[in-house]
């Protein structure tokens, strides 16, 4: 994107003369004089934004930062609004201390009408208290944990469809298809915990068999040990449920203790920096994704996202939190921008065509949109789709 130096070009002293007569001129305007309508300055609301931008997961977060910033940028040019839209940029470096950081520094704003935010579950669940409490409208455009939506918090809606939606049809599909003996592997986070408990219950459901369950932390470099005891079980398949960084080296390690079989999960590590960090063992993961269906939204979005000369290409995040942008704005179209609970009432009731398709929230603000499970398996170092 190109930058526009701050610096004031010089003017020869000829041209000094008309600027001062302009700015008399503009003067008198404004004070009415000469015939000349007053102005009115417009007036400015924030909009907050909150992702990764730093570390291991930052490339999710700038992707969908880069479609927030589309959308406000959009919205500026296109003019009609009765305010001038300033987008807040904050980076939460996957961290639930870092994200909540952020989160009152936008809270602590009053010029702050509402935000959107969170890729990993555990940032979301740590920040909701702080906009719940400000009574900021708050859209989650990453976080697929079920409890961001369990207590029916009315500050809080989310565009995405949680992970409970791509770990039924994964369950069932790996029981036809893969085997009926899988060992889970996951982190210890609320993503984590939750990827584990919701695949085990549908696996089971579907006549398949949990061999073992194993967790580490979040940061966990070795998994040897751990691998070295499930490989004893000699299961069909590796569940993982955790994210991209953890993913890599676990399966990295899998091959090199001779564990052969596939890999599995659900998008948690669909990422082409998980292809990075795993090398040549990535080949045979397979992750299920909620399947993209394409509209001329989306088709104008990622248009208009080329055309802006974004540092980065269009990420799987780009669209939810374009969409989530374009929700607050229609929001505050309709409830204006005084009062937050109106807005965050507006959000939920809105009925929205966007670039992920149509969105409309449940009474917990959870998105109503159906999941069309699709699976991506790694060949040749590569995400493909799985025929």
């Amino acid at each position: 994107m190109a930058f526009v130096s701050a610096e004031r070009p010089k003017r020869s002293h000829h041209s000094q003369r008309p600027l001062r007569l302009a700015a008399l001129a503009a003067v008198l305007a404004f004070a009415g004089i000469g015939g000349a309508a007053p102005l009115q300055a417009q007036e400015t609301v924030k909009i907050g934004f909150i992702g990764p931008l730093s570390g291991g997961n930052a490339q999710q977060g700038i992707a969908a930062r880069n479609g927030f910033q589309l959308a406000i940028d959009q919205a500026n040019a296109a003019g009609g609004l009765p305010f001038k839209i300033e987008p807040i940029i904050l980076d939460d470096a996957a961290n639930p201390q870092t994200g909540v950081a952020a989160a009152l520094k936008l809270t602590n704003d009053p010029k702050v009408v509402a935000a959107t935010g969170h890729w990993n579950s555990g940032v979301a669940l740590a920040t909701i208290p702080v906009f719940s409490r400000a009574n900021v409208p708050f859209v989650v455009w990453g976080a697929i944990s079920p409890k961001i939506t369990e207590k029916n918090n009315p500050m809080v809606s989310r565009v995405v469809t949680t992970l409970v939606n791509t770990n039924a049809p994964l369950a069932k599909w790996a029981v036809g298809n893969i085997g009926k003996r899988i060992a889970i592997v996951s982190d210890t986070s609320d993503y984590g915990a939750a990827n584990l408990a919701n695949f085990k219950k549908f696996f089971e459901a579907d006549g398949g068999t949990i061999v073992a369950a194993e967790s580490a932390p979040v940061g966990t470099t070795d998994f040897r040990a751990l691998l070295t005891k499930i490989k004893g079980e000699n299961p069909d398949a590796i569940y993982f449920g955790g994210v991209v960084a953890e993913a890599g080296l676990v399966r990295q390690q899998m091959v090199q203790l001779g564990m052969n079989q596939p890999m599995i999960g659900v998008d948690g590590f669909y990422d082409p920096e998980f292809l990075k960090i795993a090398g040549s063992a990535a080949n045979g993961t397979i992750s299920g994704i909620a399947k993209e269906v394409g509209n001329a939204k989306l088709d104008a979005m990622t248009a208009a996202y080329q055309a802006a000369n974004f540092a980065e290409p269009v990420g799987s995040y780009t669209k939810n939190a374009y969409d989530a942008a374009n929700i607050i704005i229609e929001a505050l179209k309709t409830a204006g921008i005084k009062d937050k609970a109106a807005i965050a009432k507006a959000i939920r009731g809105i009925e929205f065509d966007g670039a992920m398709g149509h969105t409309s929230f449940d009474e917990n603000g959870q998105t109503k949109r159906e999941v069309v499970l699709e699976l991506r398996e790694v060949k040749d170092g590569a995400w493909t789709t799985r025929q």
